[in-house]
């Protein structure tokens, strides 16, 4: 039997996770995400795969981020009746993003074709997937909660553990069974015995034909408000594919989250502007929420208006209420026990319109603004920055990664000059960024995770899902560390696993 393992997104870059494994040329997917740059290679990307849809057997989904959900649409597409496995919160989420997506290329479609015709020329880009599209790839997802093994093959069996990073985020852990003559002449009801051990012996010796993969998806971060922090107690892998976006960066502790962002609110006030808050409508919302209802109740903050300006966002607090499965103690404990909502307070506004969000800029401060992308480079956020960069009362606060070639990394950056909405704008607002919020593990936690993990079968680590500097870093850390055999997966090239 032949495994291959390859990478056709993420691999040497940090967006649009596709990773593949082959059986004897039968390919699976492990995350199908779209790709997030400059518009131009984006829309390449995201629209070649490389691959024959029709040929995938399944979908392995870890998480319900755009990177790593966004293009599943697609294979339905074009021609993948298989299924797609995720946790009960990631089919939610990515269900939520995916439909956002599709309105969201509608109207970029619209508003293109209008643009042109005003210049008297015509517009052919269409969308890459519709509403339909979404519906028939949600209807495609197989719930599987954590700690529940399914054979997804005859000879394919997963797992999901908590990954710790997002609601409903998850390691995969792929068992992939038949490698010797005797195992491929079992039926699939005598693979069905072993599982529930009705044959202990057999397992046994079954377990020395296995080729075990695990997939991290995006490691979190241990002491995050909401979630759990990431399982330690796995089964040993053959392989482990290792995300490495922080692979060369120590960020502050999370623990020391709340206290900055106080700290740093408390500065912004003094000026009496607008707080705007680049943030992912998944997870880092829902936990600056959750930070801000806090420093409120504790009195370490005056009550000031805070609006979630995101439709995405609203919808996606609301899965987070419906899902304390995924909880950490903290949180079960405010929802269960003591009947206290986190995510809904006195001084919160949930901003629906486009109305509503247009009338913000007329508002005076102080306010905080919290809105979607995470990378200022879609939806409303852009229309908050483009409208108040240039007042030097005004704060920006930076709370998770920003991929290459985005505003919010020119941000980042501190560029004293950005291009927003086709105007050059000088950058007189105040640029501020904490690091502690981030949902990634740096390679400090990468390591203490490992460190913890049953190694005991380890083959070799393959990194994925980072920048060249940032996985060169941490293969050279994970290879000092006592892991001789780390490689960095480059696209397309195939990596043999037998």
């Amino acid at each position: 039997m032949s495994v291959i393992l390859y990478s056709l997104g993420a691999a040497e870059e940090v967006t649009g996770s596709k990773h593949v494994f082959e059986i004897d040329g039968r390919p699976f997917f492990v995350d199908c995400g779209a790709f997030q740059g400059k518009w131009d290679e984006s829309d390449q990307k995201n629209r070649d795969f490389h691959i024959a849809a029709d040929k995938i057997e399944s979908v392995i989904l870890t998480h319900a981020h755009y990177d790593h959900c966004g293009l599943l649409p697609m294979l339905g597409k074009n021609g993948f009746r298989g299924n797609i496995y995720a946790t009960p919160a990631t089919r939610d989420l990515a269900n939520l993003i995916m439909m956002d997506s599709a309105n969201i290329q509608f109207r970029d479609a619209e508003y293109r074709k209008k643009q042109a015709a005003k210049k008297g020329q015509s517009y052919s880009w269409t969308p890459l997937f519709t509403e339909k599209d979404v519906v028939f790839a949600t209807n495609q997802i197989i719930s599987l909660s954590y700690n529940r093994k399914m054979y997804i093959a005859p000879d394919v069996q997963v797992e999901f553990f908590d990954a710790g990073h997002i609601l409903g985020s998850a390691f995969a852990f792929v068992t992939i069974t038949g490698q010797s003559g005797k195992k491929s002449q079992e039926s699939f009801f005598d693979r069905m015995q072993s599982l529930f051990h009705v044959n202990e012996q057999k397992q046994k010796s079954s377990e020395d034909d296995e080729i075990r993969i695990l997939f991290t998806g995006d490691l979190g971060r241990n002491h995050k408000p909401i979630i759990r922090d990431p399982e330690t107690k796995l089964p040993p892998a053959d392989y482990i594919v290792l995300e490495s976006t922080y692979g060369n960066r120590k960020h502050e502790k999370s623990t020391e989250a709340m206290d900055m962002l106080e700290k740093i609110v408390k500065k912004a006030l003094k000026k009496g502007g607008k707080i705007i808050i680049p943030a992912f409508a998944i997870e880092r919302t829902q936990e600056l929420v959750y930070y801000f209802h806090r420093l409120f109740e504790e009195r370490k903050l005056p009550e000031i208006p805070i609006y979630v300006d995101s439709p995405m966002a609203t919808n996606a607090t609301s899965i987070f209420q419906i899902h304390p499965e995924c909880y950490d103690k903290e949180t079960h404990d405010a929802f269960i026990v003591h009947h206290k909502n986190p995510f809904g307070f006195n001084a919160l506004t949930f901003v629906q319109s486009l109305g509503e969000s247009k009338a913000l800029n007329n508002k005076e401060g102080p306010m905080i603004i919290i809105s979607a992308d995470g990378m200022c480079e879609a939806g409303r956020i852009v229309h908050h920055v483009y409208n108040n960069i240039e007042d030097p009362n005004t704060t920006i606060l930076l709370v998770g990664f920003m991929a290459e070639n985005t505003l919010g990394r020119k941000l980042q950056n501190r560029e004293k000059e950005v291009r927003i909405m086709g105007e050059w704008k000088q950058v007189n607002a105040e640029i501020e960024q904490i690091n502690a919020f981030s949902a990634h593990a740096d390679y400090t936690e990468i390591k203490t995770w490992l460190s913890k993990v049953d190694t005991s079968r380890l083959k070799k680590i393959f990194l994925v899902h980072g920048e060249p500097d940032a996985q060169a870093f941490l293969k050279n850390e994970l290879v000092n560390a006592g892991y001789p055999d780390v490689e960095i997966i480059q696209y397309g090239k195939s990596y043999d696993l037998c």
